[in-house]
């Protein structure tokens, strides 16, 4: 097994790694992931760019952060993600730049999503949230008749919870695994 030395990661990897490590505990455990990590890594992050890259590379950081806020924010208007993971996402960008954070979007939603699905079953609420599905696939091509879901305020109660930072997680191992590194 090659040491990660040997295997060409930058600082930034590093940086990224040891984030996703504290973030991923944090938010399994008390479901939060923090400003007080999140801060620093941002602020290394962007010292470091600049010191091995000039102003391009600490342009490229800001885009970077700017574009990983951004790219959580519907998600986040609409409840489905934690304003903590917005942040991340932004830190993400921050460290590795615009290419890296768009790749770890794509592929953390499509992590995001089997997880979802595996989190459900497990809960035993996957068959009622494919139905609820169905009904509004239905509505949207014109069948209002149908009623399998009534999405009331028990179901709402009933809603599962995971730490998104798993699904980001995987993006960024999804990412790597993809052979793409940024600086």
């Amino acid at each position: 097994m090659k040491a990660l030395s040997d295997l060409g990661l930058y600082f930034s990897d590093y940086l990224l790694i040891l984030l996703l490590i504290i973030c991923i505990l944090t938010d399994i455990k008390s479901r939060r992931v923090y400003n007080l990590v999140l801060v620093p890594f941002l602020i290394v992050s962007l010292a470091a760019g600049f010191i091995t890259g000039g102003w391009a590379l600490l342009l490229e950081s800001i885009k970077g952060f700017i574009l990983g806020l951004v790219i959580l924010i519907v998600p986040f208007s609409r409840g489905g993600i934690g304003a903590g993971d917005v942040k991340l996402m932004a830190v993400i960008g921050g460290i590795k730049g615009t290419v890296f954070v768009i790749y770890v979007f794509l592929a953390g939603a499509l992590a995001g999503g089997l997880l979802a699905l595996g989190f459900l079953a497990a809960n035993r609420q996957l068959l009622a949230t494919l139905a609820g599905l169905l009904q509004t696939f239905l509505r949207l091509m014109g069948r209002h008749g149908v009623v399998i879901h009534t999405g009331s305020r028990e179901n709402e109660a009933k809603a599962v919870y995971f730490p998104y930072t798993l699904a980001i997680g995987a993006g960024v191992i999804a990412v790597y695994a993809a052979g793409w590194k940024s600086f």
